[in-house]
């Protein structure tokens, strides 16, 4: 028998391959590498495991991917609700940011990891201020991310002139361009916060180092409305004009697109990364979701920030995600749950560039959860990818494997601990003056 270091059996093994579902499987890792994946019975007798994790009522799956979010705004959660966008960002947010510290924003990235482990992500792409307390902070718990510094034409709180947060996203990409968990991108914020010349660098900074270029685009009427008055065109059309559309960008929201930007996006095989929740509270709109589908465009899903959402729990999102786009259509048939789980994994993967994860696989990088079936609102179960979208919540994750560490098992933190970062929040809203009920 082959020694291994995990053997993890449930009653299903949802791969997200050809493979298809495995009932009373089991799989296998050696370090951070997925080493078999099988019948339980047939994987037993083959490998000798350090360390067995059984779950008789368990769904095993690949590890959930939230493709964009802001996970320090942890600290902002329900500060300024129930507020268009731009009132939202520039009277609220845009001025509690300034208050941030590195520190601060270190302890609300960890609060944000803790909550996504718990609910079953395994990967997260942000968009911060003080990124490298992100990566920190994502390094510490044990959280495979992709990590990047906004960029904005006017000072940041965290670099100040643009100048520096060029530089500074240069020295982030090479400190942590060796660490297996932690990757860097290139952040410009927006179309309405950045000028052309701004994203042309960002673009060229992007190429030189083989990283994703990521950006907010087309998320309000609002937006499209100030692009069209400033550049004579939509957001989409004058990213192409400006040469910055390929398959390198990662587009967050994607709301109000024309048919001929759709066209451009596919063309250039942008990545989208749909945010319902977020977009619907913020009452931004709906995203064309099923026409970028149908379009070919790869499109992954996230929560957005947790000031905007206001949770990072991505079977709440996968689950709003089906269904609005239904009562939009009028349509029952459209976005279907295994379409909607797979842009919350592979897809997720494909976008961020993170083909070693995704699905279950021989070969690919061990991130696994397991969701506890035993749970009423889970029983019975006839077709485990509507269960997951339908009925299934972040609270239902037992387990969370990452790079082939047990992170969290039997809802257990295994590498933060959550009192001391509780402890640690309220110094922090201290410190920031805001008030809470």
């Amino acid at each position: 028998m082959k020694e291994v270091d995990l053997l993890v059996s449930g009653a299903f093994i949802l791969t997200l391959t050809n493979q298809g579902i495995i009932e009373d499987g089991a799989i296998v890792t050696k370090g951070n590498i997925i080493f078999d994946i099988g019948k339980k019975d047939i994987l037993e007798e083959r490998y000798l495991p350090k360390r067995r994790l059984e779950y008789g009522h368990g769904l095993i799956m690949p590890g959930l991917i939230n493709a964009h979010t802001h996970i320090a705004m942890t600290l902002f959660r329900g500060l300024a609700d129930d507020l268009p966008l731009m009132e939202w960002l520039n009277e609220y947010i845009f001025p509690a940011e300034r208050k941030l510290t590195a520190e601060m924003v270190y302890w609300g990235s960890l609060l944000g990891c803790a909550e996504m482990i718990l609910s079953g992500t395994t990967t997260f792409c942000d968009m911060y201020l003080f990124s490298d307390q992100v990566a920190e902070a994502a390094n510490r718990a044990g959280i495979r991310a992709v990590v990047g510094e906004v960029l904005y034409d006017f000072p940041s709180p965290n670099y100040g002139d643009l100048e520096n947060g060029f530089r500074y996203t240069e020295e982030l990409i090479n400190k942590w361009k060796e660490n297996p968990l932690i990757s860097v991108a290139v952040e410009p914020h927006a179309l309405f916060t950045c000028s052309p010349d701004l994203f042309k660098r960002a673009r060229d900074l992007a190429e030189r180092y083989s990283t994703p270029l990521i950006i907010h685009l087309s998320e309000t009427e609002e937006e499209v409305k100030e692009i069209k008055r400033k550049y004579g065109c939509t957001p989409v059309r004058h990213l192409h004009n400006l040469g910055i559309l390929d398959k390198r960008l990662i587009a967050a929201h994607c709301v109000i697109l024309t048919e001929d930007d759709i066209l451009l996006l596919a063309k250039h095989q942008v990545n989208v990364v749909h945010n319902p929740e977020s977009n619907l509270k913020l009452a931004s709109g709906i995203a064309p979701i099923p026409k970028l589908l149908e379009s070919g465009i790869t499109v992954a899903l996230g929560t957005d920030g947790p000031s905007s959402n206001n949770d990072l729990d991505m079977f709440l999102e996968m689950g709003t995600a089906a269904r609005i786009h239904k009562v939009k259509n009028l349509d029952p048939e459209i976005m279907k749950a295994e379409e909607v789980l797979k842009m919350a994994t592979i897809n997720g993967a494909i976008a961020l560039g993170l083909n070693e994860i995704g699905t279950l696989k021989a070969g690919k990088r061990a991130d696994i959860i397991v969701i506890d079936l035993n749970r009423p609102h889970l029983i019975p179960m006839y077709n485990p990818y509507s269960h997951l979208v339908y009925s299934a919540t972040g609270s239902d994750v037992i387990t969370t494997i990452i790079d082939g560490k047990i992170i969290m098992e039997n809802r257990e933190l295994r590498t933060l601990d959550l009192d001391e970062i509780k402890e640690k929040l309220k110094e922090i809203i201290k410190k920031l003056g805001i008030e809470t009920t």
